[in-house]
């Protein structure tokens, strides 16, 4: 099992890390991807989530090109391959950074007159090659988008002008995730 550290919905997991780890697992021979799952927190919003591999052949020759692959493919730190010896190989690089916009607290108008994809749109290129897009949440009360890239703090840095300038990002929460 591979559990990442990545707040991402099942279907950009199979995008971002599923369907290309699967690939490079069947072109060496090594195994496939069985599956996968996500784990809730008792708000709603996800907490991680977990490949399934079956193996074919050495867990020695394996473990390095997954965790090479993982990583590649953009895993956060705080992830990890999980063995059936109960043994735990830590993976991930990237930090992740959870931007919370208020759905419901800003003025009517806010809501009428911005969009969230302008808001997505200019963090994306406000981080260019710093960060980038992995997932979003949409709660009750809140909507998150989930950021990862190499620095919380770069993220942080690049993003800062158009958060405090944004009228749909008023009240924002900027969360370290990873």
């Amino acid at each position: 099992t591979i559990r990442l550290n990545d707040r991402t919905q099942p279907i950009h997991r199979g995008e971002r890390y599923e369907d290309p780890l699967d690939e490079v697992l069947q072109l060496r021979n090594m195994g496939r991807v069985t599956g996968g799952g996500t784990q809730l927190a008792a708000t709603g919003e996800i907490a991680f989530c977990d490949i399934e591999v079956e193996l074919h052949g050495s867990l020695h020759d394996a473990l390095p090109v997954m965790k090479s692959e993982i990583e590649r493919l953009g895993a956060p730190r705080g992830s990890a391959l999980l063995l059936h010896e109960q043994q735990t190989v830590p993976c991930g690089q990237l930090e992740g950074m959870a931007i919370y916009l208020d759905g419901h607290g800003l003025p009517e108008h806010v809501y009428r007159d911005c969009d969230v994809n302008i808001v997505v749109s200019e963090l994306c290129q406000n981080l260019g090659d710093g960060g980038e897009l992995h997932s979003y949440w949409e709660g009750a009360t809140e909507t998150a988008l989930y950021f990862y890239g190499p620095s919380f703090a770069t993220m942080c840095e690049r993003t800062r002008d158009f958060v405090s300038s944004y009228p749909l990002c008023q009240q924002a929460r900027v969360v370290q995730i990873a």
